[in-house]
């Protein structure tokens, strides 16, 4: 094998000569040696491409050379002096030129050179740049481009020549035919005329009567011509001509902008790190740089073409030629996919690099950089996932207003057709990205950072504010009420929830975030979510009674530490409900994943890894389903088509359920399907659990290695598939037996696979009481308790008990539930230190069978039908038990957070009611489920959910006020304080149903989208009363004194993160009646200009509104964002993407990204403000008879300020 690479040292030898003899530039240089800081002193010789160094003048032999072509020349700093010497050689040092050699390829090291004057350092430089032949290569990269285009050209003017000779071929024809007629027509007048008279001269008037004739013809033809340009100006044509005019220089700007960010991104960021990751202590490797910028220098070489390309056009206006860009653009645009399918990894890796802390200390200096204005690099590496819809929409848009005879018509769509193709592969990105982006700035904001937020499973589900109450040691409340300011502004914390994590934070006057030191990061595998507390002796009436049922409790149990309790209060009930329906399904989530883990791991010996990578259908595209490459967070790929019957499965499917799955579905299942399948489907899931699991994974499931059951498997005519099956026999019970009032969630012992067989065996006084009731009553009633002993194995209690007569006890419900939740009863997780068997042996029960064991004491006695030993190993219970948990689950996120399905749909309402109150008969149910059952049906059949939000009707019904405030009296405080109420009550009326469809841009909107058409209509109203309140002054300074007001309170709205309020002023200040007034815009501070432009800035539709959602994404809410941006945002998703396929499949990309849009707007409007609300003002801001429309507005600007004359 070849290990070094020949050459003709001859004829290298004759170069050396050369170059001595006739080089370009020759002289001694300095050379840096390999080691750290040693020169050589060289004699160099240019020739050509090629530079050789020889050991002195005159040397006749090379000591090496080097091959310049494709390097780069450029003065390097004077490196660091690492030991103090004599005060001249420092000088001398200090005034030597330093210069390095980059060369383009991977693996040689740079060449660092120095020379003794400035002037023959610049010389040197200036020769090795020509002689690397960049200006060639750019200028043929240019010729070829221009050839390119010349090429085109002949083309087109072939053709255009070929149509000319025919149309002159036509002509030449029909010129011989009238010549033909001409003369056939002159014989025939020459037959007719009689004789010739000879013409007399004309009289004078008759001159003048033609000269007045032919005067009046060319103003007739001039006036004409003129009526026919007018016409054309304002025909349709002109108007989409101009229109399509101005989307090319919109477009041109807009690449202008996205070129300058990748020159931020690569020169600001990539070249630095790059010659940082070759430093002598590099903070970050050269892999971590590839990974994390991955080809974005590529990008910006090629968009540099394009935007040189659309330049060039500009020059040619007005005809705009863009297709055959669009057409050498879009072979290159697949670099996109290698991006996008590898950005998520590049911010995980980002993220990694930031714990190094020498290099959070470089990217922060690199981000100071004015060329950021701000922003971080996770920014400017998010910027080309938004490059291809640009330039979808951008062709939307100019085949909008291109006609169909166009000749760039079927160019441009062809483009379109590629773009979209592109963007389909790219959408299943972009959910993840944005989540990673919530993930690092959230980290980011917390002063101490949170390591669990860089893990990228993480997904963010919602953040607010919630206040702590102070608890003592025992975990009662103390007496503190929720009035107390000191309790709002000392316990008042930052809450994110998260799908494994719970953070808990305080804001310090600075906006930073600084993690509790106890009970900070509570991890929810260790939770109990308690969301009514009980009551205790010293309160009897319990804690809801002292703050209004507005707490909850969250009871941590760490495993290597002492538990604690961590107490909650909402602001209101609405919102509590939010936050309790979010926990409950995370928690409830890891809950069923882990109970179903272990249902599979002990009983069958099959892990659920294993399974699910077994079952095909999860991962493997059909003909009704089509997965991406992203990963959910339950480790499985998500969905991107399939049919609604796959929908459907997945949601059933008791082996995993992926929260951001169940918000997508719910938030666009009327986009595919009805409430009523939806429902069906869980009602068949509650009655047949084993259908819930696929056929593969039951085999598996029922393939145990005892064998001892092999007779019953699973098929369609099994009596063991119906609901009504006995419960096993409990073989112990808690020592506690407090009634529970509230439902609670736990995780710990049953998730813990280091747990093998549980010691379930007690003492001689431990009992194991069991429980009937009749199905139809709810709660049970009293009676009393038998007392059984045990005097052998473990089985054998259970066993003799069973066989012993039949005959059941019934106890108290209340008094056998358990103080914790079926997945972790007490007595199940430790060992009690007093029990111990007769012979000293352990139970071989495993602990998913003793999960069931332990529920099942606690619920209700069954009847005789298997002995003890089969209801021991009842696998199908424990299936039961999960899915009925999941369809609680899934209702009661549907009824708590998607309330507006049943309010609309009473036939919904009830049929829920009857399941619910179907699962209230089932003789299995659990203590827990029963209490879940109820807390359900009491929320879906509460006709008045006691809203104690401001309702805009409620406002408008106090427009009979007495003396209403007028604008002088009115403090600016006031006024942004109430129109942000105001904006924040229309905008939390908007039901999430209302943004689907884009029914806001029908014919129908108003019966489609109300509220949404609403809430356009306040957003205008509030814009013409700025309007017309500036024009209702006749002075100048009075104006001007109007201005500085309004925006003053539109800074207040900023601070109040009211940022629809900001656009309301600012739009009302640029209407063309308020901002031609020059006089009035003179008298205005230049303080208050320099805040407007800020404002204007903050709110500004450029880039799509990049300002306003950075600042968005950074705040916390409550906030009311501009609505516009959403509805910009949906449109583009609905336009861009089909809902379903041309399969028939639904396209469950799309609803992901809708689902994301909603859950944002949500977010906002979940967040209530802290504003008293007072009806003088709102009185004043609603009042319709001080707006003046935009006619009357323009007329009195120019009464008060005329024109000047032209």
């Amino acid at each position: 094998m070849q290990k070094s690479v020949r050459y003709n040292e001859g004829h290298a030898l004759y170069l050396a000569f050369l170059a001595r003899k006739e080089g370009t530039k020759r002289g001694f240089l300095s050379k840096k040696a390999a080691e750290a800081s040693r020169w050589h002193e060289k004699w160099f010789a240019l020739y050509q491409n090629v530079l050789f160094y020889f050991e002195g003048e005159q040397s006749g032999r090379p000591a090496g050379m080097y091959l310049l072509e494709g390097c780069s020349c450029e003065r390097a700093p004077a490196p660091p002096r690492t030991s103090a010497g004599p005060g001249g050689t420092r000088d001398a040092l200090d005034k030597q030129y330093y210069f390095t050699v980059l060369f383009g390829h991977e693996g040689q090291k740079p060449l660092e050179l120095r020379c003794e004057e400035e002037q023959d350092g610049r010389e040197w430089t200036e020769a090795i740049h020509r002689a690397s032949y960049a200006d060639i290569l750019t200028e043929r990269e240019v010729l070829m481009q221009k050839y390119i285009h010349l090429v085109q050209i002949v083309e087109t003017e072939k053709i255009a020549a070929n149509q000319l000779r025919h149309q002159l071929e036509d002509q030449d024809t029909e010129i011989e035919r009238l010549k033909a007629e001409i003369i056939a027509l002159n014989k025939t007048k020459e037959r007719m005329r009689p004789y010739q008279t000879n013409q007399e001269d004309e009289d004078p008037d008759i001159k003048k009567i033609k000269k007045v004739q032919s005067f009046m013809r060319g103003w007739l033809c001039r006036r004409k011509w003129k009526t026919i340009v007018q016409d054309y100006i304002c025909s349709p044509h002109a108007e989409s001509m101009r229109k399509r005019n101005q989307i090319v220089f919109t477009m041109v700007e807009a690449e202008s902008e996205y070129v300058h960010q990748l020159h931020v991104l690569v020169n600001g960021f990539l070249r630095p790190l790059r010659m940082a990751a070759s430093s002598k202590r590099p903070p970050i490797s050269h892999d971590d740089v590839s990974s994390i910028f991955l080809n974005s220098e590529t990008i910006m070489f090629l968009h540099e073409i394009f935007h040189q390309g659309l330049k060039a056009r500009i020059a040619n206006w007005p005809t705009l030629i863009l297709a055959d860009l669009f057409d050498i653009l879009l072979p290159m645009l697949n670099i996109y996919q290698e991006f996008v399918r590898n950005h998520q990894y590049s911010l995980q890796v980002l993220a990694n690099c930031k714990q190094n802390r020498d290099f959070d200390k470089l990217l922060k200096q690199y981000e100071a950089n004015p060329a950021c204005e701000g922003r971080m690099l996770e920014t400017f590496l998010t910027y080309p996932m938004f490059q291809i819809p640009r330039y979808i929409i951008t062709l939307h848009e100019l085949l909008a207003h291109t006609p169909h005879e166009h000749v760039e018509r079927k160019s441009l769509e062809f483009a379109k057709s590629k773009l979209e193709e592109l963007s389909r592969i790219m959408h299943d990105e972009v959910s993840d990205t944005e989540n990673i982006r919530k993930n690092l700035a959230i980290e980011r904001m917390i002063v101490e950072g949170c390591d669990i937020l860089l893990d990228t499973s993480q997904t963010f589900i919602r953040q607010g504010s919630l206040i702590q109450v102070p608890s003592v040691e025992r975990g009662k409340l103390s007496k503190v009420r929720l009035g107390s300011l000191s309790l709002k502004k000392e316990g008042e914390r930052q809450c994110f929830l998260f799908t494994k994590h719970f953070l808990i934070c305080t804001r310090s006057s600075g906006g930073k975030l600084h993690l509790l030191k106890t009970g900070g990061v509570l991890s929810l595998m260790e939770c109990t979510l308690i969301e009514e507390p009980d009551a205790s002796d010293d309160d009897p009436k319990g804690s809801g009674h002292v703050f209004g049922h507005l707490d909850f409790k969250i009871v941590v149990e760490p495993p290597e530490a002492a538990p604690f309790t961590v107490v909650l209060l909402a602001p209101s009930r609405q919102e509590k409900a939010a936050w309790m329906s979010d926990i409950s399904q995370c928690v409830d989530n890891i809950r069923c994943n882990g109970l179903m883990t272990i249902v599979f791991e002990e009983n069958s010996k099959v892990t659920v890894p294993h399974m699910i990578k077994s079952d095909a259908r999860l991962h493997k595209d059909d003909k009704d389903i089509c997965f991406s490459k992203t990963l959910n967070s339950c480790k499985v790929p998500q969905i991107r088509y399939a049919s609604v019957e796959r929908l459907l499965e997945r949601l059933t499917d008791l082996r995993f359920l992926s929260i951001d799955f169940l918000n997508t579905f719910l938030h666009t299942y009327r986009i595919f399907t009805s409430a009523a399948a939806v429902l069906a489907t869980l009602a068949d899931m509650y009655k047949r659990p084993l259908t819930s699991i696929p056929a593969r994974s039951l085999e598996l499931f029922f393939a145990t290695s005892q064998g001892s059951r092999g007779e019953h498997l699973v098929d369609g005519k099994s009596p063991r598939l119906c609901r009504k099956f006995s419960s096993p026999p409990p073989l112990a019970t808690s020592r506690t037996s407090s009634p529970v009032r509230a439902r609670k969630l736990s995780l710990t012992s049953p998730l813990n696979s280091r747990i093998g067989a549980l010691d379930l065996t007690t003492s001689s006084s431990s009992s194991s009481p069991t429980a009937t009731h009749s199905p139809a009553t709810s709660p049970p009633p009293h009676a009393t308790a038998t007392t059984v002993t045990s005097e052998s194995t473990p089985a054998a209690a259970p066993v003799e008990r069973a066989g012993a007569e039949g005959s059941q006890a019934t106890v108290d419900a209340a008094e056998l539930s358990p103080c914790r939740s079926p997945s972790t009863p007490r007595h199940l997780r430790y060992r009690q230190p007093g029990g111990q068997t007769a012979d000293n042996t352990y139970c071989s029960v495993s602990p998913a069978s003793a999960f069931a064991i332990a529920t099942a004491a606690a619920g209700h006695g069954s009847p005789p039908g298997f002995n003890n030993t089969e209801r021991t190993c009842d696998k199908e219970f424990i299936i039961r038990r999960t899915a009925t948990n999941r369809v609680l689950n899934v209702l009661r996120h549907w009824v708590s957070k998607h309330a507006q399905d049943f309010e609309l749909n009473n036939e919904l309402k009830m049929n829920v009611l009857n399941l619910l109150e179907e699962v209230l008969r089932d003789p299995d149910l659990l203590p827990q489920e029963r209490k879940a059952t109820a807390n359900i049906l009491r929320a879906l059949s509460q006709d008045d959910q006691d809203d104690i939000h401001l309702k805009l009707e409620d406002i408008v019904q106090t427009m009979d006020a007495p003396k209403a405030e007028c604008f002088e009296t009115l403090s600016a405080m006031e006024l942004a304080e109430q129109i942000t109420l105001l904006d924040h009550v229309v905008f939390r009326s908007i039901p999430y149903e209302e943004f689907l469809g884009q029914g806001w841009m029908k014919p129908d909107k108003n019966e489609r989208t109300p509220c949404i058409v609403r809430t356009s209509q306040h957003f205008n109203e509030m814009s013409n009363l700025v309007a017309s309140q500036i024009m209702n002054y006749a002075d100048v300074s009075s104006r001007a004194n109007a201005i500085e007001k309004w925006v003053a309170v539109a800074d207040i709205c900023r601070c109040l993160r009211n940022y629809n309020g900001v656009l309301e002023i600012s739009s009302a200040l640029n209407r063309s009646a308020i901002f031609r007034l020059k006089k009035t815009w003179a008298k205005v501070s230049k303080q208050t200009k320099a805040l407007l432009d800020k404002l204007q800035k903050t709110v500004s539709s450029e880039g799509r509104f990049k300002n306003l959602r950075e600042n968005l994404k950074n705040c916390n809410p409550p906030a009311v964002p501009y609505l516009g941006m959403y509805l910009t945002d949906l449109a583009f998703i609905e336009e861009g993407t089909p809902n379903f396929t041309e399969e028939g499949l639904v396209n469950f990309s799309k609803m992901r990204m809708i689902s994301h849009i909603i859950r944002e707007i949500r977010q906002f409007q979940q967040a209530s403000y802290r504003i008293d609300h007072q009806p003088k003002v709102t009185q004043y801001l609603l009042d319709k008879a001080l707006v003046i429309d935009e006619e009357t507005l323009y007329e009195l600007s120019l009464k008060i300020e005329p024109r000047l004359p032209a």
